[in-house]
């Protein structure tokens, strides 16, 4: 064999063996960062599933509880809109005490209701995508309270009504209504410009107070790092 072909073989063994471990390196290298890539997104979508599982936890605890409507001015259900207008003449005319029983008995139903919507979020925060959950992440402060918003509204408003209507009837609440309903319909002006759907009014204004104050729970999560009380959530919002 000639000195050219045999250095001919040689740089082809060589080339082969190179690109081999060429191959191999960038394999190496290319499964790695999609191993980092992979275990970052999940890391996003667990962090904010936590945030979210966090949220929600704390803003059913701070509701569901004895004047957790009620004494929390920027949450607790007021008057319906008409009974508002006459609130006054109402007041003037001896019916204090009826409007103030009826302001806490809707806020009592609002406190008893709060709770159920736990396993609702919980279930629609589980089945959140990564897709989601990255949009979520670059969205506004209050993107994933949104979100759920979108997600859970109707169900939880068909959930909440009729454990709300079950609480006013403890509390005599449609009783108590239509008490000031009564008196409405004979002052002048009035007339019968009343809402009969009380469980309904109060379903939404619970709900209302639930969205407004997981939006404030998802904010400071969002802003303030002492708010983040896990690693996880310290990492994907640090």
């Amino acid at each position: 064999m000639c000195k050219k072909a045999l250095w001919s073989i040689l740089l082809v063994i060589f080339l082969c063996s190179y690109t081999q471990a060429s191959f191999l390196d960038v394999l190496k290298d290319t499964l790695g960062a999609a191993a980092t890539k992979t275990t970052a997104e999940g890391s996003v979508e667990l962090g904010l599933k936590e945030a979210l599982n966090v949220g929600v936890k704390n803003s059913i605890a701070l509701l569901g509880k004895k004047d957790g409507y009620f004494a929390d001015r920027a949450v607790k259900i007021l008057l319906p809109a008409e009974v508002q207008k006459a609130e006054k003449v109402l007041r003037g005319a001896g019916f204090g005490p009826e409007l103030d029983e009826f302001t806490l008995s809707m806020n009592r139903a609002a406190e008893k209701a709060a709770p159920l919507a736990a396993d609702i979020f919980i279930d629609t925060i589980a089945d959140m995508s990564f897709d989601d959950a990255q949009k979520i992440l670059r969205g506004s402060d209050t993107a994933a309270t949104d979100y759920l918003k979108n997600k859970t509204y109707d169900k939880l408003l068909a959930l909440f009504e009729p454990a709300v209507r079950k609480t006013m009837g403890e509390y005599q609440v449609v009783q108590q209504y239509n008490t000031i309903a009564d008196k409405l319909q004979s002052l002048p002006l009035i007339g019968r410009a009343v809402n009969p759907d009380v469980s309904g009014y109060v379903s939404s204004k619970a709900l209302d107070g639930l969205f407004y104050m997981l939006a404030g729970q998802e904010t400071e999560i969002r802003t303030n790092p002492k708010a983040r009380v896990t690693d996880l959530l310290k990492e994907v919002f640090k």
